[in-house]
């Protein structure tokens, strides 16, 4: 017998998703809908293709070509059922810095052995590693990416003349302010009136493709009224058509060696976003994805897309979520968004040429506050001391040193703060009266459990390596209960990624029509709830001394007689 027969959890885990509903049967109405979302993402993609490979240091054709090679890639291939993939904000930085340093044969040197580590990290299983990056050092590098990218396009938004811009950050600023006289009032005017009509339309018709009416209006304007900007013609004249032949990039041992450390820094971002993204997809439409399968399917797309001379690709939260919204069903509609694109790129190419580059930066600067997810990182700004000294440390260095020393310093400093705190909440009792008390857990909580209740107990420290089981611990009870009850009496430490998760597993239980009870809370862990909106006043969920105490609330909430 053979081991995927002996096994056969371990081979579902790596057996695309793709496969998996074609297995239970796909039909026409399925089919509609899917390629109602493909077309509904494809029209957001393809203006942000563009922008995303200009702002890596390539141009506009490398970004499309990487939308459609490596996005049927990694809805065919992947682990998620609704995941969309292509070139995200993420990689700019590292991609402009590699085809800086190596050019351009470099970059696909880069992407094709981060292709490799990615599948290799999948076949290892190191898909649920994600959950030991502590949530600061994500919002962290997160938001100096942002940063950096919303910094990379002030030259294009105010058109100034700047033959080279310096790719540091600080040198960046001091050659934009040197060459404020330069502004051109054309471009900021239509870069002005890009990002006032995308941020209208996503506040008064958000289904409507923001993006790319902009991109469609401020081309018609600069063409109508000749102005004087640059557009993608003026700045790319010979942008070719239609797909490239598959083809190797000239490898030596000696260039290997000089890209391996941004091949492991890609392969890294690669993995933590569409992991991130996969789980946020989880969420928003009740699915589980595979994770060391999205690890194996993004190395493959990244692969394919080095052979076609595209950029590094991952998951897109973004265009995932549109995907969702859009009635998707299947991995179907992400392999038809990359169709649609293609259609664009045998047959469009030539209008790309009108594109004004303020657009496209208006463009940037929106994904740049997308990424920023200012409103998680205020809420951590509120996080004690050490999570705050994490996420601004983390956040500083990706601005201003580098992004694989910021998240190397961030995991560091997170654990030995972590280690720090638990060292503080250790006691050591003469008396036994502590081990008497925890004896005395009543081990048979699920003992008289009126129907509709459901009981979790969360023991030990409830830290960033553990944040994720309590949502996975939700999905798979399968039918919600009215009221769940989390015993909380054994969590001496609960930090910023814990509370995080915690948030989140009180928010889908709303979602879902369940109230959720917390008993025997210690001070450290309610002081952190109190912080996140989740304290007594807040009444988002219920407080209860012990668990007797949660039961007779419970009764009450879930309305058994």
């Amino acid at each position: 017998m053979s081991e995927s027969a002996r096994n056969p959890v371990k081979s579902e885990a790596y057996t695309p998703k793709l496969f998996t509903v074609f297995r239970e049967g796909y039909s026409v109405a399925t089919f509609r809908a899917d390629a109602i979302a493909g077309l509904t993402v494809a029209i957001v993609a393809l203006p942000l293709a563009m922008a995303l490979g200009i702002a890596s240091g390539a141009s506009p054709d490398k970004g499309l070509i990487t939308a459609v090679v490596a996005g049927f890639l990694i809805s065919a291939l992947g682990g998620s059922r609704v995941q969309v993939g292509g070139p995200t904000g993420a990689f700019v930085v590292v991609i402009f810095n590699v085809i800086a340093s190596h050019g351009y044969d470099g970059l696909l040197i880069a992407t094709l052995l981060a292709g490799l580590i990615l599948i290799a990290a999948g076949l290892l299983r190191f898909g649920q590693m994600i959950k030991y990056i502590p949530h600061p050092v994500v919002t962290g590098f997160t938001a100096g990416i942002a940063v950096i990218i919303a910094s990379s396009q002030v030259k294009d938004f105010l058109g100034l003349a700047i033959d080279k811009v310096p790719a540091d950050f600080l040198p960046k600023w001091q050659a934009y302010l040197g060459a404020l006289s330069s502004a051109n009032w054309a471009a900021i005017g239509v870069g002005a009136g890009a990002l006032a009509m995308i941020v209208a339309l996503r506040k008064f018709a958000p289904r409507l493709p923001g993006f790319l009416i902009a991109v469609v209006a401020s081309s018609v304007a600069v063409a109508l009224l000749n102005l004087p900007v640059d557009t993608i013609g003026s700045r790319f004249p010979d942008i070719p058509a239609g797909i490239p032949v598959p083809s190797f990039p000239d490898i030596s041992l000696a260039k290997i060696n000089a890209v391996l450390p941004s091949a492991f820094t890609i392969a890294f971002l690669a993995g933590i976003e569409a992991l991130l993204s996969a789980v946020v997809a989880d969420g928003m439409a009740g699915t589980r994805h595979r994770s060391n399968q999205e690890l194996i399917g993004q190395g493959v797309a990244n692969l394919g897309s080095a052979l076609f001379g595209g950029l590094p690709a991952t998951g897109a939260i973004a265009r995932t979520a549109t995907n969702i919204r859009s009635g998707a069903k299947t991995p179907v509609a992400g392999m038809m968004h990359a169709a649609f694109l293609l259609v664009f790129i045998l047959f469009g190419t030539d209008l790309m040429a009108y594109v004004p580059m303020a657009a496209l930066a208006a463009i940037l600067f929106m994904v740049a506050w997308g990424m920023s997810e200012y409103q998680r990182f205020l809420a951590l700004l509120r996080m004690p001391n050490s999570d705050r000294a994490v996420l601004l440390i983390t956040l500083g260095l990706t601005v201003l040193v580098d992004l694989t020393v910021a998240i190397a310093v961030g995991v560091t400093l997170a654990s030995l703060l972590f280690m720090a705190r638990m060292a503080e909440t250790v006691e050591v009792d003469r008396s036994g009266r502590r081990d008497a008390e925890l004896d005395a857990e009543d081990l048979d909580q699920r003992d008289d459990l009126p129907p509709g209740v459901e009981v979790f107990r969360i023991a030990g420290p409830f830290f960033f390596g553990v944040a994720g089981e309590l949502l996975d611990t939700l999905r798979r009870v399968g039918q919600s209960p009215r009221v769940i009850i989390l015993r909380m009496r054994l969590v001496p430490l609960l930090d910023a990624s814990g509370a995080q998760a915690l948030g989140e597993f009180v928010e889908q239980a709303r979602l879902a029509g369940a109230r959720v009870i917390v008993s025997g809370v210690q001070p450290q862990p309610r002081t952190m709830l109190d912080r996140i909106g989740l304290g007594e006043t807040a009444r988002r969920i219920a407080y209860a001394a012990d668990y007797a105490s949660a039961q007779a609330l419970a009764v009450d909430l879930a309305g058994v007689k």
